[in-house]
């Protein structure tokens, strides 16, 4: 099995992520499938729908229905995670556990040191399977379940309502007279609530930083990776159905009827984690763990040569690579981004071999703060 860059045609026929894609998806090109979930996975439409049966179930509800990814970027308009996902490289064990974690709709927990990959691997498998852009959640200390699924701008609703109707609210907050006005304006999706939205194809959910997070977030998580459900409770009131509210994006309202959301397709949720805390048993098993290592040899190399576009050939960089090398056997915590930093700073302002000290001072500084 080849460890390095491309796909390997000895890649086992299970594998739906097999790594490395060099070229973007073209709009017009066949993405692989989706295997079908475990039946105690499965939460909504079936993946795999006749054309016959398509056009019925459209007919039946053409609101909820197979809601669509977003189309991929053009070459001249690379996202950011066509960027990086270009750059990656996996071995044998990330790719069993991304297609483990796929097959049967878990999420994955990936730990590692710090440049690792851990925040890219999202954006790997997003442009291999052809999922949109990855949708991000940054965890703090401060995030709240709610803040992951939606917020409610409820300042700017009421603000708005005043200044259509003067008389909308009395001294007391209540409302006394006018009509019922568009909610859905002031309710936007997060990340989370954003990737359980019904459609066809799952999205690419990145967490990143649970371990930042507040110690009962992760088993507020918990219901919602089970029921792969979540309710808005301000639309539940609201009788016209469904409302738009604002995806992720801010773009293209998506519609929720009776103020619930439920996914067709559960998301491929990688969380990543710096291994600062334990998780609860309930959480733990849920997720499937993946602990990404340090790249080394010629998988590392392929990750500078595709940084550094710029680097012909490793001898170039000799030098930088043996202070690299001999700091990190020596026991220094250092990134292979530090290393790409060095390389391109090298190359880009022609620094030569007497300014290796003023390269490793300025660069591979130990990240553990010693």
């Amino acid at each position: 099995m080849t460890q390095g860059p491309g796909v390997s045609s000895e890649a086992p026929g299970w594998w739906v992520y097999r790594g490395h894609r060099g070229s973007p998806r073209t709009a017009d090109e066949a993405t692989p499938d989706i295997p079908e979930p475990p039946p105690w996975r499965s939460f909504g439409l079936p993946t795999l729908v006749a054309p016959e049966d398509e056009a019925r179930l459209r007919e039946r509800d053409p609101d909820h229905i197979g809601l669509p990814v977003p189309p991929p970027s053009t070459e001249n308009e690379q996202s950011w995670d066509d960027r990086v996902a270009v750059a990656y490289r996996g071995d044998r064990e990330v790719h069993d556990l991304v297609n483990a974690a796929i097959h049967l709709r878990r999420p994955l927990l990936v730990t590692g040191p710090p440049g690792t990959g851990k925040t890219t691997l999202a954006s790997s498998i997003a442009r291999e399977l052809g999922l949109g852009p990855v949708l991000r959640w940054g965890v703090t200390s401060r995030s709240t379940l709610r803040e992951g699924l939606y917020g409610y701008d409820v300042l700017g609703r009421l603000h708005d309502m005043n200044l259509r109707n003067g008389s909308t609210l009395n001294r007391r907050g209540v409302r006394v007279k006018g009509g019922h006005d568009d909610i859905g304006r002031y309710i936007r999706l997060g990340a989370l609530g954003d990737a359980l939205l019904p459609r066809r194809r799952p999205r690419v959910l990145l967490i990143d930083e649970i371990d930042k997070s507040d110690v009962d977030l992760p088993n507020d998580l918990l219901h919602v990776f089970e029921t792969g459900s979540y309710e808005i409770p301000e639309l539940r009131r609201i009788p016209d159905s469904p409302v738009r509210v604002l995806g992720w994006d801010g773009d293209n309202p998506v519609p929720v009827h009776n103020g619930r959301v439920r996914c067709a397709q559960f998301p491929v949720v990688v969380l990543t984690s710096n291994g600062d805390r334990e998780f609860p048993p309930a959480f733990r098993r849920r997720c499937l763990f993946l602990t990404l290592k340090r790249p080394e040899g010629s998988r590392l190399h392929e990750i500078l040569r595709s940084h550094v576009p710029e680097m012909r050939d490793l001898s170039e960089v000799e030098d930088v690579l043996e202070r690299y090398d001999r700091l990190t056997a020596d026991g220094r915590q250092l990134s292979p981004d530090q290393l790409i930093n060095a390389v391109r700073l090298r190359l880009t302002a022609q620094l030569g071999p007497e300014d290796m000290e003023t390269i490793a001072s300025a660069v591979f500084h130990p990240l553990s703060g010693a």
